[in-house]
């Protein structure tokens, strides 16, 4: 059995381990599992290529990952940033760790050496043993920006992700995501025969529009998901209302859509018609996971639409909650395919 799930940083990190563990318990020893990780937030900062997405999947599934955080090293310190900062070397904004450095140094100097990044992604996890084949979505440069007002009244600019979402926390209202570098970009070696190949496509709780949607910008994968035999099931990241983790919200006010479980499934659209049956209705869902006590009116609502929709419980509080929504994830894609 092949499983391939597109991720984002720590919701689809988490999503992942808790998969994981649930097919550890069941014992099955022949399902392998591809991560097809974001690279949109990635940042060139300090002559280093930092990956925070493919980082915080690798660290997560290795052990590796700071779990009072979620992102970064266990353990770490901040020496080499407090340096910087003493230097006066902007950005000051941005947490780079002192082991977390050891491994963009090794990234950047792999790819001034001609590496691609998928095979630098691949050497970086022979060490850490994640227990999955980790893919960048593509091995082009590809940065996302957010237009923002300028300080000109009438006038807007466009500043790094990073910088949005760290500096300001989301907190400067975004008029749209550009996807710098997605025109002339490919899928990374391998991502499509994932899709392709899959006979399960896994979606978690990663913020639909900077995680799950860039990796929907680069082209030829959305249509490799809806080409794909494989069922395609997707984790709500909305609970109630609210971002699970991080400030999805925002990013799904800037394109105009409800935070809500439902809004996110239309956002994400229907592979096919649930009238007339099996009609292409353009776009990547055959089922939905919804949070049970807050967001189970999905069910009725999303069903009509093509979407299979299940109501569960959908907090990840601790891994054996997380594998109970794997394991729900996968009975919903099983269902879809008999």
């Amino acid at each position: 059995m092949h499983i391939t799930v597109l991720a984002g940083g720590i919701g689809g990190a988490r999503f992942t381990r808790g998969l994981l563990h649930h097919l550890s318990g069941i014992g099955d020893g022949d399902v392998d599992v591809t991560v097809i990780g974001n690279t949109g937030d990635d940042i060139r900062l300090f002559g280093l290529q930092i990956c925070p997405d493919l980082d915080t999947v690798m660290y997560t599934l290795g052990n590796g990952i700071s779990r009072e955080r979620g992102w970064g090293r266990e353990d770490e310190t901040f020496t080499v940033k407090e340096e910087l900062a003493a230097y006066g070397v902007a950005p000051g904004w941005f947490g780079l760790g002192d082991r977390d450095t050891a491994t963009h140094l090794v990234r950047t100097q792999m790819l001034a050496a001609g590496y691609p990044l998928s095979a630098v992604t691949e050497a970086l996890c022979a060490r850490w043993e994640p227990g999955i084949r980790l893919l960048p979505m593509s091995d082009d440069r590809l940065e996302t920006h957010v237009i923002v007002d300028d300080e000109e009244p009438g006038t807007r600019r466009a500043i790094h992700f990073q910088e949005w979402w760290i500096r300001h926390r989301a907190g400067i209202p975004a008029h749209g995501f550009v996807l710098v570098g997605v025109d002339e970009a490919t899928p990374a070696p391998g991502v499509i025969e994932a899709i392709r190949d899959a006979d399960v496509v896994l979606l978690p709780p990663s913020n639909p529009i900077v995680s799950i949607g860039t990796i929907l910008q680069v082209p030829g994968i959305r249509e490799a998901l809806r080409a794909t035999a494989a069922p395609v099931v997707g984790v709500s990241p909305i609970i109630g209302g609210a971002p699970v983790h991080g400030m999805a919200d925002a990013c799904l006010a800037a394109v105009g859509v409800d935070t809500s479980a439902s809004a996110v499934a239309r956002h994400y659209g229907a592979r096919r018609s649930a009238v007339p049956a099996g009609a292409d209705a353009g776009g990547i869902l055959d089922g939905w996971l919804v949070h049970a006590s807050s967001d189970s009116a999905s069910v009725d609502e999303l069903t009509p639409l093509g979407i299979a929709t299940r109501a569960v419980p959908l907090l990840m509080t601790d891994i054996e909650a997380t594998a109970s929504i794997a394991s729900a994830a996968l009975d919903l894609a099983a269902s879809i395919t008999r």
